[in-house]
């Protein structure tokens, strides 16, 4: 398996991401983020069970002011916070460049149907699919997730 960009290389963020707290270690899986509006964000990676190249990212608010993690916020931060997110998984992947697979989900806002995919799953959706390097990566929405997979191409070992 040959080591191939997630990211387009020309990607310049039309926001600016936060400043980002990397993990003591290259390898580590937990980021975090403050907010202009104070609030910390903590973005994880965890390996899938049935794929160890496999990535799970999960992030969520780091405050007491919330009832729990996945809390809507309403600060006005939201695509600086996709652009954060996408900076730290850009990150992630050139530690760990042998991954063939990230999922993410969005938590629904209270009234949504949820049958369909979450608000916040549509967001970072139309934003992943202007940075991906669709040369190596495709990209779909299931459900209520995203999935980035390595090309069939670029799966085998060079």
């Amino acid at each position: 398996m040959s080591e191939v960009p997630l990211i387009i290389e020309n990607y310049i963020p039309a926001i600016p991401a936060f400043q980002i707290k990397r993990p003591d270690i290259k390898s580590g899986s937990n980021y975090y983020f403050n907010t202009d509006s104070g609030l910390t964000y903590e973005v994880t990676f965890g390996k899938k069970k049935n794929n160890y190249l496999g990535n799970i990212i999960n992030f969520g608010v780091q405050s007491d002011d919330f009832e729990d993690e996945y809390s809507e916020t309403n600060k006005g931060e939201v695509w600086r916070i996709i652009a954060t997110i996408i900076e730290i998984t850009r990150i992630y992947h050139e530690n760990h460049s042998y991954s063939n697979s990230y999922e993410f989900s969005g938590e629904y806002k209270k009234k949504e149907n949820e049958n369909l995919p979450s608000i916040r799953t549509r967001m970072f959706f139309r934003s992943l699919k202007r940075v991906i390097d669709f040369r190596f990566w495709e990209a779909s929405l299931e459900n209520n997730r995203i999935i980035l997979s390595r090309k069939a191409n670029e799966q085998s070992h060079p």
